[in-house]
Parts: structure tokens; sequence; C-alpha cells
């Protein structure tokens, strides 16, 4: 059994009446990849934005295994503590990690962000020696466009995010950056210039089951 964990911010959890990205990764996983899978994490709910807490499990299609570790407002500050014990409570094999964007838009800059990505990857190996990662870039959202300042900081955070998944990359426990979406617009495959719509949910799913098809031959590329 591979056991998959998405980690993530509002654009991972979703909110009400969404599939989210996790959902088109089950589907693709559960067609491509010829061994025993779960998506496995400590919580199971979507945002609610009626009542601004994450209470609700009213997904598009709510068959599927909807466990996660992905909260509204939570970026790598927040994750980090948290990430060994779901790892050690759920037995994780596989992170799939979507983080940063919340971090440098109200908590982090670049460098702080940069120095909790390492906290977060010590912890999750603390649980699990032998745990795999797979880490998204920052997408850039709408404030990019207009704030100059923050789209640096998008841009200064890769870049070290780059750097640190290649200096922490080791045999026993892998760490990949997966690529962000080429074709990713935030016009097209967002409804509000952050979260993703059906499309958005597609490509980022494909960010990943691309990423883990090309390093370790998990599933097939991502046809969806």
């Amino acid at each position: 059994m591979l056991r998959f964990m998405p980690v993530g911010d509002s654009m991972t959890i979703g909110s009400t009446g969404e599939h989210t990205w996790r959902y088109r990764m089950w589907e693709h996983l559960r067609e491509t990849y010829g061994g025993p899978f779960a998506l496995v994490g400590p919580r199971e709910t979507l945002y609610d934005k009626a009542t601004d807490a994450p209470v609700s499990y009213e997904y598009a299609d709510p068959d599927f295994p909807r466990a996660h570790l992905a909260g509204w407002g939570e970026g790598w500050l927040h994750m980090a503590p948290l990430i060994g014990d779901a790892v050690r409570s759920c037995d994780a094999d596989v992170l799939l990690v979507s983080l940063g964007l919340i971090d440098l838009g109200f908590y982090t800059n670049a460098e702080q962000t940069a120095e909790n990505v390492h906290r977060f990857v010590a912890a999750a190996r603390s649980a699990n020696p032998r745990i795999r990662m797979v880490v998204l870039p920052v997408i850039p959202n709408v404030r990019a466009t207009s704030d100059a300042p923050f789209a640096t900081q998008v841009t200064r955070f890769n870049e070290l995010l780059a750097k640190a998944v290649a200096d922490l990359d080791e045999p026993r426990s892998p760490l990949l950056l997966a690529s962000p979406p080429p074709s990713y617009d935030i016009h097209l495959d967002t409804y509000d210039g952050t979260h993703p719509n059906a499309s958005g949910e597609h490509k980022i799913a494909a960010a990943f089951a691309d990423a883990i098809y090309q390093a370790w031959d998990v599933g097939e590329p991502y046809a969806g």
C-alpha cells in the first residue's frame, strides 16, 4: 500500500462544492497505478466560506478518500510543526506539497519561508526516515500582477525552494521539485485569481502526477 498525503493551503483544501486537485489526483492514480494506494491525512473537510471554517463535507463528488493535511490560510509556517505527527499517525509514504503563497503574502519573507521548508523536511523525516516528498513551487496569483515586491518575493522563494530541494534530497528519502504547470493561467484556471477551478485542479494534479512518474515510475503521465 502506497500512502499519499496531500499537504497544502487553500488551493489544496478547497471549498464547498469543489472537486479539488486531490480528487483529480486520486482519479488519475486509480486509473494508472497498478498497486494499492490511499490518500491519507488527519483532516477530511473542505473550507466553508459561509462559516469561515473548515467544516464542509460537500465535495462535488464525495466518493473518494478525502484525507489530507491542508488548511485555508495555512503555509509552511503552520505545517512544519504538524507534519511529523501527521506522517507518523497516518503512516504516510509520499507527501504531495503545495505551500508558500500564504506565507509570503502574510507571514514570512522568502528567506524565512525557506527556513520553514527545512524544518518541515526534517520533521517529516524524523517521523519516517524513508518518506518521499514532491514539492510544487509557488504559482503566482493575481496579487503578483499588481504588487511588485510580492512578485519579487515569490520569485526569490521559488529560487530558494529549488536550492533547498537540491540540498536536502537524499537517496533514502527523495525530495523532488515538481515543474509548475506550464500553461497555468490565473485568468483561465482559477475562479478568483488564486484558487483553481476545474481546469486548474487538473493542471495541479498533472504537475504532481508527471513528477512522480518521471522520477519514480509511479503511474503514468497525466492524461486528464
